[in-house]
């Protein structure tokens, strides 16, 4: 697609290189590929995430500056910092990740940036924000109607709601995911497992996320092979000393793994367990569907969205019938090889990385004039 090069900046995630979640892995997979499409593209990184020094990643340049380390106080804050930064100077598209920021797009439109919020799903329903905090993110989605040029949604069933609750338009754009197909190598072997002989999950650790669920499904399950609980949370330290507690010596908890080791463990799965209940399209399912692995996914209307029938479906109110479900696909793993193929398939079909931003361009491109915020 070719389009007149623009400079972008891209705010309200932690930064990149992604180690944290899908907002990050987001911002690196789309900003790498517009800077090879020629555009000039800024990525604001908090400075607790970065592991690094670092002027820029992959041709993104990055701009890191701190932020209050407050469960809630961190986002607010850094894209407070980093909008004051981006208002002098010369981006001509700010996108801004989280609906939480959504106050924060009013002044670049008025300056005539084009403003594009990435609103990701209802944050607002996450178990770990107190009462102020959703309220926040209920007000953040009437603000998210008014003051930026665009609203993105990441899924259809989010889409919807915007339109049923507020009569908003917003543009449905997912995110991606890769064809992963790495052999195995250092991160099996420090983790003590083979191809194939284990079940993955990943994942912030973070109760609507299900882990405590899955380790409860899992532990009723008859197999040899490993589960592995990839991923970490700030501020969840006690949910996260609770699942460790699990007395099984299958159930290993890793920690947070990105890059390479990601794409090595996601590679060489038996199965792939998707529990996250809150949120619109999530990049690890999209991830793992592109691998071609087998879903064992829970039911939501977003999840299944994503899934569309490519995967086995399980509900969080029955761990008894689900795990029952999860030793039908232990003890008769060819019944599902038509499953894989139809993930990987669908993953190509429909969740591909350079469709994603040939639709983020257009948007980008569109007509920029400013004017008074009103709902569309």
């Amino acid at each position: 697609m070719s389009t007149p090069p623009l400079k972008i900046a891209i705010l309200g995630t932690r930064g990149i290189p992604a180690n944290y979640g899908g907002f990050e892995t987001f911002a690196e997979e789309l900003a790498i590929r517009l800077v090879r499409r020629g555009h000039a593209v800024t990525v604001y990184c908090r400075r607790h995430y970065q592991d690094a020094p670092r002027a820029e990643h992959r041709g993104v340049r990055l701009v890191v500056l701190p932020a209050v380390r407050h469960k809630y106080l961190d986002t607010v804050s850094h894209t407070a910092l980093s909008m004051g930064h981006a208002l002098f100077r010369p981006y001509q598209v700010l996108l801004v990740c989280n609906a939480a920021n959504a106050a924060l797009c009013l002044l670049p439109r008025l300056r005539g940036q084009r403003v594009v919020l990435n609103v990701d799903g209802l944050e607002r329903k996450r178990r770990k924000w107190n009462a102020l905090a959703r309220l926040h993110y209920r007000v953040s989605e009437r603000l998210a109607c008014l003051f930026p040029h665009a609203v993105v949604t990441d899924a259809v069933a989010i889409q919807d709601y915007f339109r049923q609750r507020y009569g908003k338009a917003t543009t449905m754009i997912p995110y991606g995911g890769g064809a992963f197909d790495r052999p195995p190598g250092p991160t099996l072997a420090a983790l003590g497992v083979e191809p194939g002989g284990y079940y993955l999950y990943v994942s912030r650790l973070e109760p609507e996320n299900n882990a405590r669920l899955v380790v409860d499904i899992f532990e009723r399950l008859h197999t040899g092979r490993k589960l592995l609980v990839v991923g970490d949370a700030p501020y969840n330290a006690a949910y996260i000393r609770e699942l460790r507690q699990t007395a099984d010596p299958r159930i290993c908890f890793p920690g947070a793994i990105y890059g390479e080791g990601y794409r090595e463990l996601v590679s060489n799965a038996h199965c792939y367990i998707h529990a996250t209940e809150v949120g619109g399209t999530h990049p690890a399912l999209v991830e793992n569907m592109a691998a071609g692995n087998l879903i064992f996914c829970l039911d939501t209307p977003e999840n299944t969205e994503v899934l569309g029938g490519a995967g086995v479906l399980f509900r969080a109110g029955d761990p008894a019938a689900a795990a029952a479900a999860l030793q039908t696909i232990e003890d008769t793993p060819d019944r599902f090889l038509a499953l894989r193929e139809a993930a990987r398939r669908r993953a190509a079909e429909h969740y591909d990385w350079e469709r994603v931003t040939d639709a983020y361009l257009r948007l980008f491109h569109a007509d920029r004039a400013g004017g008074a915020p009103q709902v569309n």
